[in-house]
């Protein structure tokens, strides 16, 4: 696996920081540019560190798939996520005075845009995967996204 030099940067500082000698198990994940990385730690609960993420609450190492909360099925069934694929904000629209790129209830065709994602300055125009009807709008003009962080849910049509 290919890491970019500042993941591997940082990889080095949380393998200093927790002590390598202690290190039991690392998970690199790369989907985004900061990437995830989850280190546990012998003896002890799991540290999950994300570099531009928060970092989620530690688990218990006895914890399994078994003990979680059952799903329940509920309205979101049947309806296609678009994820953002990117930490940043979210712009419903191409400018402050622009009118939305879609609304609820809008028929979508795959490569349509939906959304803008501005990281570090650059904005990503996000666009449908899929032909689709605009369930919801799952996120507020302006407000921040985390890497995964569903936007819209569309009904395939």
């Amino acid at each position: 696996m290919r890491l970019s030099r500042r993941f591997r940067e940082v990889l080095q500082e949380l393998i200093d920081l927790v002590g390598e000698d202690r290190i039991r198990e690392i998970e690199v994940e790369r989907k985004f540019l900061g990437g995830r990385i989850r280190i546990v730690k012998t003896g002890g609960d799991a540290q999950v560190f994300a570099p531009v993420q928060a970092a989620s609450a530690p688990q218990s190492e006895t914890q399994t798939a078994a003990d979680a909360e059952p799903v329940q099925p509920d309205e979101t069934d049947g309806l296609h996520p678009i994820l953002s694929p990117m930490v940043g904000m979210f712009y419903s629209a191409p400018g402050p005075d622009a009118s939305p790129y879609v609304e609820e209830g809008d028929i979508v065709s795959s490569g349509q845009t939906l959304c803008i994602i501005e990281a570090m300055k650059i904005m990503n125009e996000i666009d449908s995967d899929i032909k689709g009807r605009v369930a919801r709008i799952l996120v507020e003009n302006g407000n921040p996204v985390e890497y995964n962080t569903p936007l819209f849910l569309l009904e395939p049509l």
